[in-house]
């Protein structure tokens, strides 16, 4: 089994894209996540993967709370913008409007639909860990938009890691 097999394979993965809100104190950023999904529904948990090195994994860490803002799959470009630490100014993350939700993680005022949730475990996986949140608030913004997905982009992500990354 090669590297570029698995790379491969595991970018057939669905995966929907998302941005995930985090601050903690007066820091805050969001970041394009594709590793997302739904793990219980009593209590309603949801899990992402986030890379350890990021400035997101901190301020979860540090704060215990994450968004998760679901977008329109024709405005995708904005994933490309939050692939990096977001600028924070005048109530934007990278110009984009947000408020804090009920969690005091930021939440994307575009954003289709968006989950507010307190982490209730974290699981280090290696390269990444995985954030295990209550989702304590809720929004669909936008009933008829389905979410935007990886594949609506050119973005890979996922397999081994490969350089730069």
């Amino acid at each position: 089994m090669d590297s570029e097999t698995v790379n491969k394979a595991t970018w057939k993965i669905p995966n929907a894209l998302a941005l995930i809100g985090s601050a903690s104190g007066e820091e805050w950023n969001g970041m394009t996540a594709s590793w997302v999904t739904q793990l219980s529904m009593e209590p309603v948990l949801v899990g992402v993967g986030v890379d350890n090195s990021a400035v997101t994994h901190r301020l979860i860490a540090e704060s215990g709370v994450f968004s998760v803002n679901l977008w329109s799959p024709d405005d995708a470009r904005v994933f490309v913008k939050f692939s990096k630490p977001a600028g924070r100014e005048n109530g934007t993350l990278n110009g984009r409007p947000v408020h804090l939700g009920i969690t005091g993680a930021p939440v994307f005022d575009e954003a289709i639909a968006f989950l507010d949730c307190e982490v209730r475990a974290a699981h280090d996986l290696g390269t990444h860990t995985l954030f295990l949140g209550e989702v304590v608030d809720a929004a669909v913004i936008d009933e008829e938009q389905r979410a935007a997905a990886l594949s609506d982009t050119r973005m890979k992500y996922g397999g081994v890691k490969r350089g730069g990354h």
